[in-house]
């Protein structure tokens, strides 16, 4: 089995060992489930495609004042109600669209943050810097991984600054928070901790047991 002990240091009380053998953020849970896929595969990987840009940023929408749990639990509801976040799709869907969507109990029905996903997709076809050029030119480099969940922020000067050029850009529900947490989902900082095996100081080889 992989020992995060001898990557240098002992291994923080939020990392867990999985079935697998890989060691992961606590959050993602032992088992092989959605929020694990999500942490291997997703949360950290950078990206500055449109639609998993697109789809971070509405989770991100949906998650104010509630807790990721719950907006995670209804992922793949949002996929279907939002076009798979297709961001033409969402962008030409009208007020019946928007209506149809308050009453669909599958998804959060909050009228204003379905509205604002709406608003949204249209203010990325149109506005200028994209927002994938913003998220590069924000983009966090950290030399360690936080040792612990504890040390995570939730927002930064780079998250403010952010925020406050897509409310220029006519963008909606985009605060310091939940676009910090919009730039951990798509890679633009690496908010694993330390000894989980997709932090940044984990080292490329481990001896095995």
């Amino acid at each position: 089995m992989l020992d995060p002990e001898e990557a240098g240091g002992r291994m923080s009380s939020d990392v867990i060992i999985g079935p697998d053998g890989k060691p992961r953020c606590a959050w993602a849970g032992a088992r092989d489930t959605a929020p694990v896929r999500y942490h291997d595969e997703v949360w950290g990987t950078r990206t500055y495609d449109e639609s998993p840009m697109f789809e971070a940023l509405t989770l991100g929408v949906f998650q104010v004042g509630l807790s990721w749990s719950i907006v995670f639990g209804k992922r793949e509801a949002f996929r279907k109600a939002f076009h798979g976040f297709d961001v033409a799709k969402v962008a030409a869907m009208t007020q019946r669209d928007v209506d149809r969507l308050v009453q669909d109990a599958s998804i959060i029905r909050n009228h204003a943050k379905i509205q604002a996903t709406v608003d949204n997709s249209r203010a990325m076809m149109s506005a200028s810097p994209s927002l994938a050029a913003l998220a590069k030119s924000y983009e966090i480099t950290r030399k360690r991984a936080p040792r612990s969940l504890a040390d995570l922020p939730t927002s930064t000067p780079q998250s403010e600054a952010f925020a406050k050029q897509l409310k220029s850009q006519h963008y909606r529900f985009v605060g310091p928070t939940s676009i910090y947490a919009f730039m951990q989902n798509v890679g633009v900082v690496n908010d694993h901790v330390h000894g989980c095996f997709r932090a940044t100081d984990y080292p490329t080889t481990i001896s095995s047991r």
